[in-house]
């Protein structure tokens, strides 16, 4: 049957943060890090489902949804994965299962392999884990990575538009797939994307360093793990 889903806030490391809980908390834990460019409201309905076994705990980053835009954090995916662990720190949450795609398996899976002792399990699903399978979606991307840093942020910083999001929502769906998808993931998300908002994400996904290390580091893991099962 169905849950409730509770609306919270609360402060990790100076940072005013809105996150959504549901489920006892006496159950076992699962952590939700939202993807690009949205915020816990992906998982609403999800979280609803899954309450009646879990406690399902969902905030929304630094810089997204509803929680701040503070000046002194790290907005890259080791800043991010920082706050991931502070945030389940605050909630005195020692042991967790992390649910992992889009944006969130690179937050997620640096967060494992910091402290592994706190992963009870991974669920990954459409993460970007390996280098060579980027595929056809990424070649614009790899273009710009390629650019002189000013010219590549300009690029980016033109791209991210309502449009922008909306093309990330529906991702080439069929049309009759397409139309199960509200228009509130883009209409609601995208108000809330000021310019201090739409320069930190440009920063983020143009810097191929950080995006190219977190491969190269979760490549062996994931195998490694693959060839024990």
């Amino acid at each position: 049957m169905p849950v409730p889903v509770h609306h919270r806030r609360t402060i990790v490391c100076g940072v005013d943060v809105f996150y959504r809980e549901a489920g006892p908390t006496d159950a076992p834990v699962l952590l939700l890090p939202h993807g690009y460019p949205c915020s816990s409201y992906e998982f609403r309905d999800y979280m609803r489902h899954l309450g009646e076994d879990w406690r399902l705990l969902a905030p929304d980053f630094p810089g997204s949804g509803y929680s701040t835009t503070p000046e002194a954090f790290a907005y890259d995916f080791d800043g991010f994965a920082s706050f991931l662990e502070d945030f389940a720190d605050t909630l005195g949450v020692e042991r967790f299962a992390l649910y992992l795609h889009d944006f969130g398996s690179q937050i997620g899976l640096r967060l494992a392999i910091r402290d592994p002792g706190r992963i009870a399990a991974l669920i990954i699903q459409n993460g970007d884990i390996y280098e060579d399978v980027l595929g056809a979606k990424y070649a614009g991307l790899k273009d710009i990575w390629k650019m002189e840093r000013p010219n590549g942020l300009g690029k980016l910083r033109e791209s991210i538009s309502k449009d922008h999001f909306r093309d990330e929502f529906l991702n080439d769906v069929r049309p009759e797939l397409a139309q199960r998808i509200p228009p509130d993931l883009w209409e609601l998300h995208w108000p809330l994307m000021t310019e201090r908002r739409q320069e930190i994400a440009a920063r983020i996904i143009y810097d191929p360093r950080t995006i190219l290390r977190g491969f190269r580091a979760i490549r062996p893991i994931c195998e490694s793990t693959r060839h024990r099962r």
